[in-house]
C-alpha cells in the first residue's frame, strides 16, 4: 500500500522533428502541453497521527514548477543534431538559454523520459524521500504518452554531445547544456 501524488503543469513549446524530413513535424511548430508528475515515497508510508503526509505539496512541486514555468515553458525544443541550432549559436545568442536540447529528436517520448530524470534530480537534491515514477505528457488532447521506468535505459545519448552530467540528470534550471560545456 502506498500513497501517490500527482502534479499537474501547463506550458506552450515549439519544437521540429529533424530526423523526420518528410513529415509535416520537421516544420518547427507549437503545442500547449501538460506534464504530470505521479510521486510516490521512498520512506515510510504510514500516516504519522499528526502531519499526515509525505511532504507539503508546496516543497514538493516548488522547484519543479519554477523550472517549468520559467524554462520550459515557451521554449523551442531542437534535436542536438538540428542545424537550426548554429544558426542561433551565430545570429541569436541571446535566445539559447530559451532552447531545449534533447538527444535525437524533441518527440513527446523523449520528453517525458528527460522530464522524469530532472524531476528526481531535483527531488533527491531536496533531500526529499519522495521519486517519480511516472510521467505523463499530453501534447494534444488525443495524444499522451506516458513513462515509467529508468530514464537513463531509454534515452539514447550516442549523438549527444552536452555537459556530463546532461541537463536533464542536474537538479538546476538548465534546459540545455551549451552554458557549460
Amino acid at each position: 500500500m502506498s500513497f501517490e501524488i500527482c502534479f499537474t503543469r501547463r506550458y506552450c513549446m515549439s519544437h521540429r522533428l529533424f530526423n523526420i524530413r518528410n513529415s509535416r513535424c520537421f516544420i518547427p511548430h507549437g503545442h500547449n502541453e501538460y506534464v504530470k508528475v505521479y510521486l510516490v515515497s521512498t520512506g515510510n508510508d504510514q500516516l504519522d497521527g499528526a502531519v499526515n503526509m509525505m511532504a507539503p505539496f508546496a516543497i514538493l512541486k516548488q522547484v519543479w514548477h519554477r523550472w517549468i514555468d520559467d524554462h520550459v515553458d515557451h521554449s523551442l525544443q531542437l534535436s542536438s543534431q538540428d542545424q537550426m541550432l548554429d544558426y542561433f549559436k551565430t545570429t541569436e545568442p541571446e535566445n539559447l538559454p530559451h532552447i531545449m536540447i534533447t538527444p535525437g529528436d524533441p518527440t513527446t517520448e523523449v520528453l517525458a523520459a528527460c522530464f522524469m530524470s530532472k524531476i528526481n534530480a531535483i527531488l533527491l537534491d531536496q533531500g526529499l524521500a519522495v521519486r517519480c515514477h511516472k510521467v505523463d505528457v499530453v501534447e494534444t488532447p488525443t495524444n499522451t504518452v506516458s513513462f515509467s521506468g529508468d530514464p537513463a535505459q531509454v534515452i539514447c545519448t550516442a549523438h549527444y554531445e552536452g555537459a556530463n552530467p546532461p541537463w536533464w540528470q542536474r537538479p538546476d534550471m538548465s534546459i540545455n547544456d551549451l552554458d557549460i560545456q
